[in-house]
């Protein structure tokens, strides 16, 4: 059985013209969605998927109807081959019931694979050369050297509260106890002033 699924972006698109093509193609059954091919929730999508049986296949107008991404596209046609559906793009002439259309997919999923390789050399080199030049990869530091230097320094006072260094510092009292454990008493200070204070240390 032939399952034809298309798809429009905004509500003001018309589906008519993929609707005649899938007819003409011979799907007794169209499902057919109204949202950003980006978007990951197509209900309509999810219930042609359901709908659909070992031996059924999934037809669309265009490639772009079904996926927006070459990686998106893979994962979606290998849920279908994984549950026996055959999919097939009417613009592009691809059947994947085909030896054909496997082949053209076997390529497709070559050339994913090669792009995530790509994009991970160029990650680990991106890390390296921040190594290199004495950073490391993530997030930069909320606090400074000179920072923590202030912080050590106006904590030593008792009547200062941590939450009065962190406002001057401009991070939570959090991000302070995380640059400095074991707050006051890991630099040599007894007591706290803050209730608080005395339930964070």
């Amino acid at each position: 059985m032939l399952v034809g699924y298309a798809r429009v972006s905004t509500q003001d698109q018309n589906p008519a013209l993929q609707l005649d093509a899938l007819k003409a193609a011979g799907c007794e059954k169209v499902f057919t969605d109204k949202a950003s091919g980006a978007q990951r929730d197509r209900p309509e999508l999810v219930a042609a998927l359901s709908y659909m049986r070992s031996g059924d296949s999934l037809v669309v107008w265009k490639l772009d109807r079904l996926a927006r991404s070459l990686p998106q596209l893979i994962e979606t046609v290998a849920t279908l081959e994984a549950q026996g559906i055959g999919f097939r793009s009417l613009t592009e002439a691809i059947d994947t019931t085909t030896a054909g259309g496997k082949l053209v997919f076997h390529v497709f999923g070559a050339l994913a694979e090669f792009e995530r390789s790509v994009i991970r050399e160029r990650t680990r080199a991106g890390l390296k050369a921040a190594r290199d030049r004495g950073r490391k990869g993530g997030r930069p530091p909320a606090l400074s050297a000179a920072d923590l230097a202030v912080a050590k320094a106006l904590l030593r006072d008792p009547a200062i509260t941590v939450d009065e260094v962190a406002g001057r510092l401009k991070v939570s009292p959090a991000t302070l106890y995380r640059h400095l454990p074991g707050g006051r008493g890991g630099i040599g200070v007894q007591g706290e002033t803050n209730a608080q204070e005395d339930h964070l240390d």
